[in-house]
């Protein structure tokens, strides 16, 4: 009687298989080593962000009927007033940049006048980026583009200077506070007429009754603190 077909034989692979080896098993391994670190790592920087925000909330003031009756003011100058509070701010929005960008940093960081200024080049050094100044008509010398934006008493203009942006630079721009959003679009304007990619918005506040991210066009735009102001 002749032996099953299956008895006893060796097990050869075919063509179609594949034996794993011992670099596939050390490419598979530190892929997820480097997976979970990465994780972790994320994990780490957003715990360290909560926790900064928390300090960097408690160091605001607020000021009753300023600058007219029924305002309350957030006064964001103490987050400079103290060395510590200051680093950890701009450590603050170093995460908050990395957190929602990726690997895909920005080439180059836009602040607008005046308080932009405060806190844009700092910030852009610890990005390894460029830092480029938007100011109100008339205020830099050379060539220049233009924009307009409404303010309640009138048109007001901003400026950039000519080559201050390459084409296809990413460009990431910052204020303190985004209120009726018109001189954030402005910006946002200039950025796009020098040929930049306008690839997202960052402020300290936001007056969120006022609707200011409706005049951004989508772009992504993103808060530091909240306030219900």
């Amino acid at each position: 009687m002749s032996a099953p077909l299956d008895s006893a034989q060796p097990l050869v692979p075919t063509s179609n298989d594949q034996i794993p080896t011992s670099a596939d098993i050390t490419t598979t391994t530190a892929a997820s080593n480097a997976s979970r670190g990465q994780s972790a790592a994320a994990s780490a920087s957003a715990s360290e962000l909560a926790s900064t925000k928390i300090v960097l909330q408690g160091a605001l003031k607020s000021f009753q009927d300023f600058p007219i009756p029924g305002i309350n003011f957030i006064d964001i100058l103490p987050l400079f007033q103290d060395p510590a509070i200051h680093n950890s701010l701009l450590r603050a929005l170093e995460l908050q940049v990395l957190e929602f960008a990726g690997s895909s940093k920005p080439d180059v960081v836009v602040g607008l006048d005046a308080r932009g200024f405060l806190f844009g080049p700092s910030l852009a050094l610890k990005l390894d980026a460029s830092f480029v100044p938007v100011r109100k008509k008339g205020k830099m010398p050379g060539p220049c583009v233009t924009a307009a934006y409404e303010k309640e008493y009138g048109t007001d203009f901003f400026q950039m200077q000519e080559g201050a942006i390459k084409p296809g630079q990413k460009v990431l721009v910052v204020d303190d506070i985004i209120a009726t959003g018109g001189s954030a679009a402005a910006a946002g304007s200039l950025v796009k007429q020098l040929g930049g990619e306008l690839v997202g918005y960052l402020f300290i506040l936001e007056i969120a009754f006022l609707k200011g991210r409706e005049k951004l066009g989508g772009v992504p735009t993103i808060t530091l603190l909240e306030t219900n102001e």
